[in-house]
């Protein structure tokens, strides 16, 4: 079993991440790292669901989610529950992105008709 071990710096850096962020990963309880008096040490399962925790948040997924899903590997479900929430996560989140699109895609049609009944108007009035 690999025992290495990363500072609060360590993994700030490899993440881009600043270290009032992994705080607020320990203070929502997603990380646990181990203490050497005052100092933080963080395990590889930690790194590990860290690096899980920015993959979510790339995703979109809030925080109490990301929780929900990377502590599914603690529970009998599994790997495959775990995946199969992502599963119907990602669904939902696709069908609004793709909502949304539809909207932002109507708006611009919309300022394209807009634009071009000023630029002729401008034309006609000589101030093109």
């Amino acid at each position: 079993m690999d025992s290495r071990t990363y500072t609060i710096s360590d993994l700030s850096k490899e993440f881009g991440i600043t270290t009032r962020t992994i705080r607020y990963y320990e203070d929502q309880g997603l990380i646990t790292p181990a203490r050497n008096g005052r100092q933080r040490v963080y395990s590889r399962r930690d790194r590990t669901r860290l690096k899980l925790i920015m993959r979510g948040k790339r995703l979109g997924l809030p925080l109490r989610d990301i929780g929900e899903i990377i502590d599914m590997y603690n529970a009998e479900r599994g790997e495959a529950g775990q995946l199969k929430h992502l599963c119907v996560r990602i669904e939902k989140d696709r069908a609004m992105l793709l909502r949304q699109r539809a909207e932002i895609d109507t708006i611009l049609r919309e300022m394209d008709v807009i634009e071009a009944q000023c630029r002729s108007t401008l034309a006609r009035l000589g101030t093109a």
